[in-house]
């Protein structure tokens, strides 16, 4: 490190919090030469973006005679540190140092320099041959000498400041230094920037159990607590705080709700653990197997795993390696079953507690008015909703939400609804006044999410769903507005709390949108139906109704439904239809016309049903069927179509004319081993992403019009092992796309006398 900062820098953090500050959108702002763009500066940019810091990079070619962009100015305002890579290059251009004056000007509450070739006398005196560069920038043109001075000062003022010079040490090292010390910096105020409240305290408490630094074993940490207390949010912001202290890391989160939907399988969630902390993927092929491959690989590195809503003890040990891990590793299991935790010591368990009344003031003004505390007229209509929220964070999310820009009239009116609910129920009454606030297309994709897409990516969810006639991106935004769900992870997925998901289920299961009171339905009564014992029901008794628009039935392994007649043919209405691991006595005759999703693991017939219209469809899902072929050619275009899967389809011997599906964006046919052509119509699909023939054994050509699919990312011919003749142009596919930060190309996977070769 160099010389510490100046005063004119020092007292930037103090200036940070004022409210004239810009809403701050970056955690680092990235200036540097053009010298090193393509080599340090890259891998800095990577490094930061890795450890989950926001760079912002935006690097584009200043010419001569250029201003700096407005876009990379408004970035050095939203920023809360910046760091300048001094370089040779770094001061001939002049609007990079217009940037750096920039940087000066704006206080940011911290700036680092980095020295890269360069000592820091010479950015500081301006001589060498960084001196050398500066020189030239003020040959070829005449500066005003007011502009030069204030860049001299800069440069002078910013080369005394704390940062780090490369001479004589790896890049790797300093790099890893630099966003260490972004990191530590960052985890500081972490909580407050996200507007938590009460968390730093928790984490004051929780922290001591952990005994970072002072024990060596293999410690176990549980986080328990009631639905909707903060677990995950704790955890999260403790997983934010402490990660650089370990080898690797991982967070994985709504365990309960993943191994539910892998059919009680943790072989996926396994998979995802050894690829956060291995870095790399592999084959898990059973539990027992990705224990053991956990285990030998997490034995010598010190990690951190935080399991988030456990609630088996098979799942500890499954995706810790039997907790075979280096010495100094930390677990932390959050989950509402004490239980699970007993036989990790008492005093392993960190108890979360409802919020103390100034605390949970604070959470609903927040959400309510973007400030700690209420506006005058507000203040005893607050404090009464705090009592009836008891401390809830969930429910003060929810609440403060909902009455966001609402008068105190408005409050009062809610705060009468609230008096009535004073059951077991009464938490989920208090989140249902959000939902009566939506409109009636937000309530039923709220309905749909809760029922069917938890956790599935908005893309997809957006694709079957939006044929609705209603702009369901705005739908969605609105509930994340709502503090109704929230969307993560690489896939953006959608998310809900498990009791707002209850909450969903339970308004299905009573039918109304308004009377909280109505009865439970029976099951025929009901829009949507998950639950296998109510579904068997339904279909056994052949009682299915035009009500009906979902039904997704899943058993954990193979079940035989006995069934007197055609088990779908009354559900005229049905839109949506999920079947795995079920099969019927009687195989269905009939499929509703309205289907938009069609997901039927094991289809029992060879074709779909004749009087079948799919218009509507735009996903068709059924791997493992006996589909001999999917529909006879028609006049019939299927313009919503736009995903195909028949994976291990075993006798598909054809697929069918694609001029019917002009849309289509994934074609999936792996493992489908009779299917020996492709329809040449294949050429109509410039949609489609990715074309999937892994297994495809008795393939024996490709059409031609393969080659002008300009939109393919992936071709996967993997096993096509009687695949002698490819089309003259196929290299043809490989399509650069350029962007300022990557290159995506097609990736062409293919076998041929037993070669992988990928083109590239």
């Amino acid at each position: 490190m160099t010389t510490p900062q100046t005063p004119a820098l020092a007292a930037a953090g103090a200036s940070s919090s004022s409210s004239s500050i810009p809403t701050l959108k970056h955690k680092v702002f990235l200036s540097f030469g053009e010298d090193t763009s393509r080599s340090f500066s890259d891998h800095l940019y990577k490094g930061m973006v890795q450890k989950g810091i926001d760079t912002f990079w935006g690097y584009e070619k200043i010419e001569k005679g250029e201003t700096i962009d407005t876009k990379r100015l408004k970035a050095i305002e939203e920023s809360r540190f910046a760091i300048v890579v001094f370089s040779r290059e770094y001061p001939s251009s002049a609007e990079r140092l217009d940037e750096l004056v920039k940087i000066a000007e704006m206080k940011l509450e911290r700036v680092f320099p980095v020295f890269y070739d360069v000592e820091p006398s010479e950015v500081r005196k301006q001589n060498g041959t960084f001196g050398d560069d500066f020189a030239l920038l003020l040959a070829r043109q005449d500066f005003d000498v007011e502009k030069v001075n204030k860049w001299r000062n800069t440069l002078t003022e910013m080369a005394n400041l704390a940062g780090w010079d490369l001479k004589n040490k790896y890049e790797s090292e300093v790099i890893e230094k630099i966003t260490k010390e972004i990191s530590d910096k960052l985890n500081i105020t972490s909580s407050s920037e996200d507007d938590l409240v009460g968390v730093d305290y928790r984490i004051a408490n929780l922290l001591p159990l952990l005994g970072l630094g002072e024990s060596n074993d293999v410690r176990v940490i549980g986080i328990w607590g009631m639905p909707g207390i903060g677990k995950t949010t704790l955890a999260e912001e403790v997983f934010e705080r402490i990660r650089d202290q370990f080898d690797g890391s991982c967070f994985i989160e709504k365990i309960r709700e993943r191994y539910k939907k892998d059919n009680n399988s943790l072989v996926p969630l396994q998979e995802s653990v050894y690829k956060e902390l291995i870095n790399d993927e592999i084959k898990i092929q059973t539990r027992r197997d990705g224990t053991k491959k956990l285990g030998a690989k997490l034995h010598s590195k010190k990690v951190l795993i935080i399991l988030d809503d456990v609630d088996q003890e098979e799942q500890i040990k499954a995706l810790t390696g039997d907790r075979k891990l280096k010495p100094g590793s930390r677990i932390i299991v959050t989950t509402g079953n004490k239980h699970l935790l007993e036989k990790f010591g008492e005093n392993n368990v960190f108890k979360v507690v409802n919020l103390a009344q100034d605390e949970a003031l604070k959470l609903l003004c927040k959400k309510a008015f973007n400030k700690d505390h209420p506006p005058k007229e507000y203040e005893e209509v607050c404090k009464l909703v705090v009592r009836y929220a008891g401390g809830l964070p969930l429910a003060l999310e929810v609440l403060g939400c909902f009455l966001d820009g609402r008068s105190v009239e408005q409050w009062i009116s809610t705060l009468k609804r609230l008096e009535k609910y004073h059951d077991e129920d009464g938490i989920l009454r208090v989140l249902k006044i959000s939902f009566d606030g939506l409109r009636d297309s937000e309530k039923e994709l709220f309905l749909d999410i809760a029922c069917f897409f938890q956790g599935e990516p908005q893309y997809r969810v957006e694709k079957i769903l939006e044929s609705r006639d209603y702009g369901l991106s705005i739908s969605i935004q609105v509930l994340v507005e709502k503090a109704l769900i929230r969307i993560g992870g690489k896939d953006r997925c959608l998310w809900m709390h498990d009791l707002l998901q209850e909450l969903g289920k339970e308004i299905v299961r009573r039918k109304s949108f308004q009377e909280s009171d109505s009865p439970l339905k029976d099951p025929q009564e009901r829009s949507r139906l998950w639950d296998p014992e109510d579904i068997s029901d339904v279909l056994k008794e052949n009682t299915g109704t035009d009500v009906i628009k979902g039904i997704f039935l899943t058993f954990p392994k193979k079940e035989k439904i006995e069934v007197n007649d055609d088990p779908l043919q009354r559900m005229k209405k049905l839109k949506l239809l999920k079947i795995h691991n079920a099969y019927f006595s009687k195989n269905p005759g009939y499929l509703s016309n309205e289907l938009r999703l069609l997901e039927w693991h094991g289809y029992p017939s060879t074709s779909l049903p004749s009087s079948f219209q799919p218009k509507n469809l735009v996903e068709l899902n059924m791997p493992n069927s006996r589909i001999e072929q999917l529909w006879e050619e028609s006049d019939m275009v299927l313009q919503m179509l736009v995903w195909i899967n028949l994976s291990n389809c075993k006798c598909l011997t054809r697929t069918p004319s694609f001029s019917m599906t002009p849309n289509l964006e994934r074609l999936t046919l792996e493992g489908c081993e009779s299917l020996s052509e492709i329809h040449p119509s294949l050429e109509v699909l410039n949609k489609l992403v990715l074309l999937n023939l892994k297994g495809c054994k008795n393939l024996l050509s490709l059409p031609s019009g393969i080659c002008g699919l300009t939109s393919l990312k992936v071709l996967n011919l993997s096993g096509c092992s009687h695949l002698h003749h490819l089309p003259e142009k196929l290299g043809s596919l490989v399509q650069l796309v350029e962007n300022e930060r990557e290159k995506r190309i097609v990736e062409i996977v293919f076998y041929i006398r037993f070669n992988k070769i990928a083109i590239t």
